[in-house]
Parts: structure tokens; sequence; C-alpha cells
């Protein structure tokens, strides 16, 4: 496959982490699901997320590094350092409910985001994709849930 989610899909492939995004979709999902997504580039130390938004967008990191932090009494505590191949915002995607944590580009980044919007376009013309995808979300919430650390860190 060679398409401008190819980066993505790579990345996918290579994240190892405990709680990694790892759908088991076929080349020509992964072509249907990028269809879907929006590219978006993002500077070193820019804000992507703000703790307490009520936006609802989902994040797939093609490259770079994110830090996930909260603002607390003390000051900012950073809850996790989040790496090409994974997924953020999924807790609010799913949930409806404000972000949970802020979250910065440590590094210079490139992602793909998935609006509600878009995901209900591609839940009704592509159900199995969607389905996959879902499946696959549900798992990374469920790994970072149990991870006491990253409890927290689901945005």
């Amino acid at each position: 496959m060679s398409s401008p989610i190819q980066a993505l899909c790579d990345a996918v492939a290579q994240n190892t982490s405990d709680d990694a995004f790892a759908p088991a979709l076929q080349p020509a999902q992964w072509e249907i699901l990028g269809s879907y997504l929006q590219f978006v580039e993002l500077p070193a130390g820019q804000v992507l997320i703000n703790e307490a938004a009520q936006d609802r967008t989902l994040y797939f990191i093609e490259s770079g590094s994110l830090s996930v932090h909260r603002l607390s009494s003390s000051g900012q505590v950073q809850l996790s350092l989040v790496n090409a191949g994974s997924v953020l915002g999924e807790g609010a995607f799913f949930s409806r409910l404000p972000r949970t944590a802020t979250v910065t580009g440590a590094t210079a980044s490139r992602l793909w985001r998935l609006t509600p919007l878009r995901f209900g376009e591609m839940a009704n013309r592509q159900p199995s994709v969607a389905l996959e995808l879902t499946l696959a979300l549900g798992l990374v919430m469920a790994r970072r849930l149990r991870h006491k650390l990253k409890r927290v860190a689901v945005t």
C-alpha cells in the first residue's frame, strides 16, 4: 500500500507499547479509514487538547511524541508520554464528557484526526471498518484504565 496514511500504518505496526493501538485492518480497510481522516502537523510545545474542553476529536499519531498532563495544586503533572502508532482522545470520543487532561506536542508531531461526525459517516457507509476501529480503541482504553499511572491519561 502506498498512500497518504502509509506512515501511520507503519507506525501502528511498529508500536509495541502496553496500550498499543492495533486494529485488525486489511490494507483496503486502512485506505477506507484514511479517507475519513484529516492530517494535522503539531509543532513541539503546541497544545493539541485542552483539559476540560468539550471537543471529542480522536487523534492517531503518525510520528512524534505528545505529553499528557494535568494541572494540580502543586503545578503541572505529566501523566504520560504517548508516541507514534498510538491514539489520543479516546475518552472524550466515547464518553462525550469534557477532556480529562491537556495534551501538548513533546516533539514536532504528525497526526491524523477523526471527528465524531466523520466517524458517524464511516459507521453508516463502512460499518465493518468502524466496528474494528471501535474494538481497537476499546482495547486501548481498557489497557490504559488497568494501568494506574495511565488511568487518568484517558483523554
